[in-house]
């Protein structure tokens, strides 16, 4: 990526950002796989699920991942951008499912990579990946704009699920829309706390010790929550075909 970063402006953002053909689509609405959440409720024990689709980090990828962030605490600005295009389209994705809005959801994603670019000198490596600590930024950054902590589902399960998708699709492409959205709307009527772990963990695909960090709990308080979730969502769908 060809990064471009004033330090000396009041929103030094990635070059490009608020433009078409960004990372992850950021021009319009993200496409949300439901799949890792539809195994969590329809099969294996009540909570059960992959610790995030990234897994553990490598020894290579620790190392890399490291030296990126002391390059970025250094000022190398094509260090930042490359950690910009990791995690741009999680933080994109927890903002857009919590704002609904497109040109929110790009305002508040510039608004967390400033905020993470200004602060980056903060973060301690501990060894682990740095999603939660960006993911941590947009929460905040989200419920200053909110002006509310508290977890909300703005956006609507049409604009989730893929604005893009044709209306003559294939019937079984129709069922299966219909199922998905039957599932974000019993995500949507969960309690806050329980929705937001949902989202942590099953949409953006954090691991159990991020969501933990982005929460401020601990693991088990985050493994509680997310049972207590899960069993929510599988009585809610009960009958259902899942």
């Amino acid at each position: 990526m060809s990064s471009s970063w004033d330090l000396a402006a009041a929103h030094p953002v990635p070059a490009g950002l608020a433009r078409p053909g960004l990372p992850g689509g950021l021009h319009g609405p993200p496409r949300l796989d439901l799949t890792v959440l539809w195994s969590a409720v329809s099969g294996g024990p009540a909570g059960a699920s992959p610790d995030g689709p990234r897994g553990s980090l490598s020894p290579d990828e620790a190392a890399r991942l490291q030296a990126l962030i002391t390059l970025a605490q250094r000022g190398d600005p094509e260090a930042f951008g490359q950690l910009y295009e990791r995690y741009v389209e999680v933080v994109y994705r927890y903002i857009f499912v919590r704002v609904g809005q497109v040109h929110t959801a790009q305002d508040l994603t510039s608004d967390t990579f400033v905020k993470a670019l200004r602060n980056i000198g903060t973060f301690t490596w501990q060894g682990k990946d740095i999603a939660a600590w960006f993911v941590t930024i947009a929460r905040n950054v989200v419920n200053d704009h909110t002006k509310s902590a508290k977890f909300r589902m703005e956006v609507t399960t049409a604009d989730m699920l893929d604005a893009d998708q044709q209306v003559d699709a294939p019937e079984g492409e129709v069922l299966d829309r219909i199922r998905d959205e039957r599932l974000l709307e019993a995500v949507k009527a969960l309690k806050p706390e329980q929705a937001e772990c949902v989202v942590l963990r099953f949409i953006d695909g954090l691991s159990i010790a991020e969501t933990a960090v982005v929460l401020g709990k601990k693991e088990n308080a985050v493994k509680q929550l997310q049972l207590r979730a899960v069993r929510s969502l599988q009585r809610a769908l009960e009958g259902e075909t899942l």
